[in-house]
């Protein structure tokens, strides 16, 4: 994987609206490293990463509980719970939102971003 590729798997973390901040700040922080900083600042990036994804049983329970349709709202909470019913009946294991998908990207490629 070159560095422009894993550049760009970290930038989706700055662009998904569903990162949370300290995920973020770990992106900026691998982005803005020098090359002799990179193999550290992954470190701490991917384990963000891994701090952050959300699995999809959990991202089911936030939905359907009162604290998901109080942030969300009763009808956005509803979709968002027959969205996330409807990939884990496909198979998924994680939330698909922007900031789930970018973590999952950089944890599936963890050996690259720590070589």
């Amino acid at each position: 994987m070159t560095a422009e590729m894993k550049n760009e798997l970290v930038q989706a973390v700055l662009d998904a609206p569903s990162a949370c901040p300290e995920f973020k700040e770990c992106a900026k922080a691998y982005l803005e490293a020098s090359d002799s900083d990179k193999s550290e600042k992954a470190k701490i990036l991917i384990a963000e990463a891994k701090e952050d994804i959300n699995p999809i049983d959990g991202t089911i329970e936030f939905f359907a509980s009162d604290m998901g349709k109080s942030f969300f709202g009763e009808e956005v909470a509803a979709q968002k719970l027959a969205h996330a019913k409807e990939i884990k009946a496909q198979g998924a294991l994680y939330c698909d939102c922007p900031g789930c998908t970018a973590a999952k990207a950089l944890i599936d490629n963890e050996e690259e971003f720590l070589a």
